[in-house]
C-alpha cells in the first residue's frame, strides 16, 4: 500500500486539475435524461397510487397497507433530505470536522424513536401526532397548539429544500434559481394532491434506493483516489487546510452551541411530523418498531458515507471552488461527482439529489396537509364530523396553499446552507412536539392546559430566540452583534417546553384527564384502536 506521501502528490494532482471552476450552468443531454427518468418513473408510481386514494385513510396513511420494510425504507428516505446529501458534505468540505455534528446528531435521534415514540404513536393515533396529545385531553386546544407546532416546523424545513432544490437546477440546467424553485414546488403539488402517501412512500423508497447507490458510488471513488485508506484522506485534508480541519471549533465554537446544536437533532427527530405520520402507514406496532430498526441501519451507513464525500470535496475541489459555485457550499457532492466521473455521473448524482429532495418535499407537504384538514377543519372545525369527502377535499386545497408558501420560502431564503436551516427546523420540533408528545402518553398528571402551554410556549420561544441569535441577526441581517447568543435555541427552549408543561398542569389539574390515561396506558400496549 502507498504511503500517506504518496496519497497527498495524487491528491494535489487531482486538485490541480479541479481548479478550474466545473461546467455547471450549461445544459446536458445525459443529466436531462436522469432527471427525465426519474419525473417519468415517480409520475408513473403517482398515477398507480391516484387510483388507490380515495379515502382519508389512504391520502394520509396509505391505508395501512406499507409494510415493514417498505417503510423504513421510506422512512430513511424521508429522513436523508437535501440536508443530508448537499448540506452535510457541503459543511463537511468548507469547515471540515465540526460539520460532521449533523452527522452524529440526527442519526443518535433514532433510539429515542425507536424505544418510546414508535409503539405508543401507532396504537394511539390515526393520522397526526396531534391525535396522540389529544388522545386523553380536550382536543380542540390541544389540537390548535399541535398545528401551530406542526406548520412551524414543516415551513423552516421546507426552506432547506427547495433552496437545495433551486441551487441544484439552476447550476445543472443554467435556468434562473426562482424558476428552478418553482418546477420544484409544481411537481411536489403533482405528487401529493393526486398520489397522498401511497405515492409518496413510493417515491420515497425510489429516492432511498437511488440515494445510498449513488452515495455507495460517489464513496467509492472517492476513497479509489487513495488506495481506500481513509487516513489517508484526513491527512490530505490537514495537509492542504491545516490540522484545525481535523478538531472541532471551526463552525462550532461556542460549546454550548454545540450542546444546543446536539439536543435539537437529537429529539427534534421525535418530534418531526413528517417522520411521526409514517408510523400510521403500518399495520401494527410491532410493524413500526421494525421499520425504524430497517430505517436506523440504512441511515446510519448513509451518514459513515458523509465522511467520505465532505473531506474527499475539500480536498479533490477545495472549498474556495466550491463556495464560488454556491455560498451556501451545497453544491459539493454534485461538484465532486463531475469532477470524478464527468458530466454523466454529474447527471446521475443530480437526480439523485433532485429525487431526494422532491420525496421530502412530498412528505413535508403531506403532513402539512394534514395538520389544516385534519388537525384543523376536520376536529376544530367540524369538531370531528365533517361532511363525506369533505377533509380530503380540504387536505388537497390545503397542499396547493403549502407548495405556494414553499415556493416563496425557497425564493426568500436563496444561499443560505440547507443543513443548518434544518438544524433550526429540529429545534423547534424538539421544542414545540416532542415534550407535549411525551408529557402526554407518560405523565398521568398531564392537563390540557398544560400540553397546550408546552407547545405554544415551545413554538413560539423558538421563533422568538431563531430571529434574536446571530443567525439571523449576523449572518442574514449582517449586524455586528446578537441579542442571543446561541445559533440554535434548543438548549434553552426543550427544558422550557417540559418545564412549562409540568408547572402549569401541576397548577390546573385536569381529574377526568388523569382518569382517563389508565384506558390509554391499555391502548398503548396492547394496540387497541379508538
Amino acid at each position: 500500500m502507498r504511503t500517506f506521501s504518496a496519497a497527498l502528490l495524487q491528491a494535489a494532482a487531482a486538485n490541480a486539475g479541479a481548479s478550474a471552476t466545473p461546467r455547471f450552468g450549461t445544459p446536458d443531454p445525459v443529466a436531462i435524461a436522469f432527471f427525465g427518468i426519474f419525473i417519468a418513473i415517480t409520475l408513473g408510481i403517482t398515477w398507480w397510487a391516484a387510483r388507490r386514494t380515495r379515502t382519508a385513510e389512504h391520502f394520509y396513511a396509505a391505508g395501512r397497507s406499507v409494510t415493514a420494510g417498505q417503510n423504513g425504507f421510506a422512512l430513511a428516505g424521508d429522513y436523508m433530505s437535501a440536508a443530508s446529501f448537499l448540506g452535510i458534505a457541503g459543511l463537511v468540505s468548507t469547515s471540515g470536522f465540526d460539520g460532521l455534528i449533523y452527522s452524529t446528531g440526527w442519526l443518535v435521534g433514532w433510539p429515542i424513536v425507536l424505544f418510546l415514540i414508535a409503539e405508543p404513536l401507532r396504537n394511539l393515533g390515526r393520522y397526526t401526532f396531534a391525535d396522540v396529545v389529544a388522545a386523553r385531553l380536550d382536543p380542540v386546544p390541544v389540537r390548535i397548539s399541535a398545528a401551530y407546532g406542526t406548520l412551524a416546523t414543516i415551513a423552516f424545513y421546507l426552506i432547506a429544500q427547495m433552496v437545495g432544490a433551486g441551487s441544484l437546477i439552476r447550476l445543472l440546467f443554467g435556468i434562473p434559481y426562482e424558476t428552478a424553485v418553482i418546477i420544484v414546488g409544481l411537481a411536489m403539488m403533482a405528487y401529493v394532491l393526486f398520489g397522498g402517501m401511497l405515492a409518496t412512500t413510493w417515491v420515497q423508497i425510489v429516492k432511498a434506493v437511488l440515494l445510498l447507490g449513488g452515495a455507495a458510488l460517489l464513496a467509492t471513488l472517492v476513497l479509489a483516489r487513495f488506495d481506500f485508506d481513509p487516513r489517508a484522506l484526513f491527512a490530505a485534508a490537514a495537509a492542504q487546510h491545516g490540522e484545525r480541519v481535523l478538531s472541532p471549533g471551526s463552525l462550532v465554537s461556542n460549546p454550548f452551541d454545540a450542546v444546543s446544536l446536539g439536543l435539537a437533532l437529537m429529539f427534534g427527530t421525535a418530534g418531526l411530523p413528517h417522520i411521526l405520520m409514517r408510523f400510521y402507514t403500518v399495520p401494527d406496532a410491532g410493524a413500526a418498531r421494525r421499520s425504524v430498526f430497517i430505517a436506523t441501519g440504512l441511515i446510519g451507513l448513509f451518514y459513515l458515507m458523509t465522511f467520505v464525500l465532505g473531506f474527499g470535496a475539500m480536498v479533490l475541489v477545495t472549498p474556495e471552488v466550491i463556495k464560488s459555485i454556491d455560498a451556501g457550499g451545497n453544491m459539493a457532492a454534485p461538484m465532486l461527482a463531475e469532477l470524478l466521473g464527468g458530466r454523466a455521473f454529474l447527471g446521475f448524482i443530480a437526480a439523485v439529489a433532485f429525487a431526494t429532495i422532491l420525496a421530502v418535499v412530498a412528505g413535508l407537504a403531506l403532513s402539512g396537509a394534514a395538520a389544516i384538514s385534519h388537525d384543523l377543519w376536520s376536529s376544530v372545525i367540524r369538531r370531528g364530523h365533517p361532511r363525506p369527502g369533505e377533509e380530503l377535499r380540504v387536505a388537497r386545497l390545503a397542499t396547493i396553499v403549502l407548495a405556494l408558501v414553499a415556493i416563496a420560502l425557497g425564493v426568500a431564503f436563496k444561499g443560505q446552507n440547507v443543513a443548518f436551516m434544518v438544524g433550526l427546523a429540529f429545534a423547534i420540533a424538539a421544542s414545540a412536539n416532542f415534550p407535549a408528545l411525551v408529557l402526554s402518553v407518560f405523565w398521568r398528571r398531564t392537563s390540557t392546559a398544560g400540553a397546550t402551554a408546552s407547545m405554544v410556549v415551545g413554538t413560539t420561544a423558538t421563533l422568538v430566540l431563531i430571529v434574536l441569535s446571530p443567525a439571523v441577526q449576523v449572518d442574514l441581517l449582517h449586524k455586528s452583534a446578537a441579542i442571543f447568543p446561541l445559533k440554535n435555541p434548543a438548549l434553552v427552549t426543550i427544558p422550557l417546553a417540559f418545564l412549562t408543561g409540568i408547572v402549569v398542569s401541576l397548577l390546573t389539574p385536569d381529574r377526568s384527564s388523569m382518569e382517563r390515561h389508565a384506558a390509554l396506558e391499555t391502548r398503548m400496549l396492547l394496540g387497541e384502536q379508538p
